[in-house]
């Protein structure tokens, strides 16, 4: 669900802050960029769907199993991080604050402003 940039995930947090900076900029941009998240959530949870919930036409794959043990233990830090950075994003640009807000002042520079 963070790959189709669900509100409170990750792929939210840096779709949303991509588009309201881009949108100072250059609106025409943004209406792009939204249509194409709009499309790619659409493809995605569709595919989604067809992986999910479709009917198995391989056989070869009928004796697949769910999550064991060591695959839940593999996954839930990734979906937990997954979460904690799209309610709480504080906790990354905090550490990353101080370069932004240097490569931004050395960006200005560069181009006069």
């Amino acid at each position: 669900m963070g790959n189709v940039g669900l509100p409170g995930t990750s792929g939210f947090v840096g779709e949303i802050l991509t588009m309201a900076g881009t949108y100072e900029v250059s609106t025409w941009t943004v209406v792009v960029a939204a249509t194409g998240v709009i499309f790619s959530a659409v493809y995605a949870l569709s595919l989604y769907r067809r992986v999910v919930f479709g009917e198995m036409t391989n056989p070869a794959l009928a004796g697949i199993t769910d999550l064991d043990w060591r695959e839940v233990a593999i996954f839930t830090p990734l979906v937990v991080s997954t979460l904690v950075l799209g309610v709480h994003p504080s906790l990354v640009f905090d550490l990353t604050q101080t370069s932004v807000d240097n490569l931004a002042s050395v960006y200005r520079a560069a181009i006069g402003r």
